[in-house]
């Protein structure tokens, strides 16, 4: 069902295990945007269905832009064909992401959440695309050492996670929505703490220590929210 004022997702795979289990994992990180399950054929064998594409879309549709999420090659001919088909003012606000379907999947969940527009959410999808995650997070996750200290009009606290298992893709959801709220860019261990799949790249563990930084001078409000919430340990106890 369409969620009012957020951009909806639809996965589209081979396999409606697939893509239903798919819902169900992005579901725990977006528990209130429209996440459409668009998997296997009509009759429930391996391949994709055109009705079950369309109608997906339909359902996603609020008005404000869905998302499509494929994982082989026929998904995304079938998907191609199913905007076809679409008039022209509701096929101008669906994106088909070039991304994995997993991974780009939960990306896109979690900025539909967040509220986010129909190109940042294609944005986040597409950003798992890449190498950029891996890249931003060091070996250790501890944080990154910087040259010539911090500067003057930067702020920072750090703290220490307590959930019993870290950084794991729920708590990373809550931390990058609470981040997206702030204009000013955070940076946990040197990764931007608006890039979901970069936190969860970092593998941070019960009892790491968690560097949060702002180099705006008007980040002090982002960096002591985001604190104050794995203080917290992520309302997990």
């Amino acid at each position: 069902m369409a969620t009012p004022g957020k951009v909806g997702v639809v996965f589209v795979s081979h396999s409606a295990r697939i893509a239903d289990g798919l819902v169900d994992l992005a579901r725990q990180m977006a528990p209130t945007a429209a996440l459409i399950a668009a998997g296997g054929t009509d009759d429930g064998r391996i391949g994709t269905s055109f009705d079950l594409v369309s109608s997906g879309i339909a359902e996603a549709d609020s008005g404000e832009g869905v998302a499509v999420l494929c994982d082989l090659g026929s998904a995304i001919l079938t998907a191609e064909t199913a905007l076809d088909f679409l008039d022209d003012e509701t096929r101008a606000r669906v994106r088909i992401a070039d991304a994995p379907l997993v991974e780009g999947g939960v990306a896109a969940a979690v900025s539909a959440e967040a509220g986010d527009d129909l190109q940042q959410v294609v944005a986040a999808a597409e950003s798992a695309g890449g190498g950029a995650a891996a890249e931003a997070a060091n070996v250790s996750g501890a944080p990154e050492p910087r040259e010539g200290g911090t500067a003057a009009s930067a702020y920072s606290r750090v703290v220490t996670l307590i959930n019993a298992d870290g950084l794991h893709a729920r708590p990373a959801a809550e931390l990058v929505k609470l981040a997206t709220t702030f204009p000013q860019k955070v940076t946990v261990n040197g990764t931007d703490a608006k890039s979901l799949l970069a936190i969860m790249s970092l593998g941070l563990t019960k009892g790491a220590t968690v560097e949060l930084l702002s180099e705006d001078p008007n980040g002090r409000e982002a960096v002591d929210a985001i604190a104050a919430l794995a203080e917290s340990g992520f309302g997990e106890g």
